[in-house]
């Protein structure tokens, strides 16, 4: 049964259309890295010429989430171990410092907010939706570095946040099993801020939290 062509807005260019699609697609890992972009077949799907369906895949190179190899064509980017590495032990170091500076001033609102979405990740764990995972992992880190008084600190955490967003939109994808153990350390870290711990032990358990992750990725790129 052939597939129905989606709608195109009058308002948008069909190039347009064709990057926001494609974008989706990729963000949400239905198009996962490595996976190859036909033209022809894109096209077909969308309804459209493959005129822009080659625009939208330009810009999507532009934007580092395609590549094209010689022989294969378009694909969708893969992560570059080395890069994801340095991006998360930059954010271990920042978020690290970030919650330790926030823990102190953490109300037991705020407290207890974190552990709500904490509790939405555990209640995950039987059927993992990575990219909610993510979300709700980004949601849990943010609710830690709230009460940060540091905005340049703050500022640099985002940036961070951003960056590994733009290199992949979940790690969960390729270490799902990383996911069970990331809700426990969470919960870890919320002791340790429940108990007063010390800012430095507070840091060194955010960062350790961060490069069990990076490690669990490297790790299962060297098995596949």
């Amino acid at each position: 049964m052939t597939e129905t062509a989606p709608a195109i807005p009058e308002d948008v260019s069909k190039a347009d259309f064709a990057h926001s699609w494609l974008q989706e697609r990729i963000r949400s890992q239905e198009y996962a890295p490595g996976h190859r972009l036909v033209l022809s077949s894109i096209a077909s799907t969308l309804g459209v010429s493959v005129v822009p369906v080659r625009e939208a895949i330009r810009r999507l190179e532009a934007q580092g989430l395609v590549t094209f190899q010689r022989n294969i064509g378009a694909q969708v980017a893969m992560i570059e171990p080395a890069e994801y590495r340095s991006t998360m032990e930059v954010l271990g170091l920042l978020e690290g410092k970030a919650t330790a500076v926030s823990a102190p001033r953490m109300s037991a609102q705020d407290l207890c907010r974190a552990r709500e979405v904490n509790a939405q990740m555990e209640a995950l764990l039987e059927d993992l939706d990575p990219q909610r995972f993510t979300e709700l992992n980004h949601e849990f880190h943010a609710a830690l570095t709230c009460r940060c008084d540091n905005p340049r600190l703050t500022s640099l955490v985002e940036a961070e946040w951003a960056r590994l967003a733009q290199l992949r939109s979940s790690t969960f994808a390729f270490v799902p099993d990383r996911a069970r153990e990331s809700v426990r350390e969470h919960a870890q870290i919320l002791g340790l801020i429940e108990a007063q711990a010390s800012p430095e032990e507070i840091e060194r358990a955010c960062r350790a939290h961060r490069l069990a992750t990076v490690n669990s990725y490297l790790r299962s790129q060297s098995a596949g």
